[in-house]
């Protein structure tokens, strides 16, 4: 006899997360934010001796990454941050819940959030 376990479904817009401790970042006068990520690895150093890529890479968020990159302090939540968006961006930002999952799955997948 077999035992069906069942597991509990998460919510994503429950979760909170905040900035990763390795990614740097910087933000300008106009709220525009610049991730700085450091290219470490074996790898990474052949490639910086023989193409002159560079030690660190920038990634440059457009407005509404931005806007929501400020907003991951480790207290807000993944629904407060979306009504926040809402609010402040409105129908720029729809379809608002697909387009922030998919953000926020790619910036934890990168490791820049955690």
């Amino acid at each position: 006899m077999s035992k069906k376990i069942k597991k509990k479904k998460e919510n994503y817009l429950d979760h909170v997360f905040s900035h990763a401790a390795a990614v740097e970042w910087d933000c300008d006068e106009k709220g525009n934010v610049t991730l700085i990520i450091e290219n470490k690895g074996f790898f990474n150093r052949i490639a910086q001796k023989l193409i002159k890529k560079p030690e660190k890479t920038q990634v440059h968020l457009d407005k509404i990454g931005s806007f929501i990159w400020m907003k991951f302090d480790g207290t807000r939540s993944v629904y407060e941050i979306a009504m926040e968006v809402k609010r402040e961006f409105g129908q720029k930002a729809d379809p608002l819940y697909d387009r922030l999952l998919t953000y926020m799955e790619m910036l934890r997948a990168q490791g820049f959030i955690q």
